[in-house]
């Protein structure tokens, strides 16, 4: 599987389950991510889970699905807590696999 990447079940990633990597500097795990069901437009669509030292599958962060304020356009932001990272899902280049979401990274934002 690609590094920093999530390969779901279905290209309906909203409803979809998914398997996936993410390595940094600072950490490097395996995820799995299951879809999350709520009334709540708050809520997560997914929550992700990874694995402690002990192997045992653990609730590590979210991703939630947003909307471009410029064009409308839907697009999903994963958060794993532990470590403070952030990110969108995309489409890699060259990529036309619909299935697959490159896990591209952004920082907090800066204080003005």
């Amino acid at each position: 599987m690609t590094i920093n990447s999530i390969k779901f079940a279905s290209a309906d990633i909203e409803t979809a389950m998914g398997v996936g990597s993410i390595s940094t500097l600072t950490f490097d795990i395996d995820i799995t991510v299951e879809p999350v069901t709520s009334d709540n437009p708050m809520a997560p669509t997914h929550r992700v889970l990874g694995r402690s030292p002990r192997g045992r599958l653990v609730e590590c962060g979210g991703i939630w699905k947003k909307q471009n304020r410029d064009t409308g356009a839907d697009y999903f932001t994963l958060t794993i807590r532990d470590f403070g990272f952030n990110a969108n899902l995309g489409k890699a280049a060259n990529q036309e696999d619909d299935t697959l979401q490159a896990v591209i990274p952004w920082g907090p934002k800066e204080a003005a």
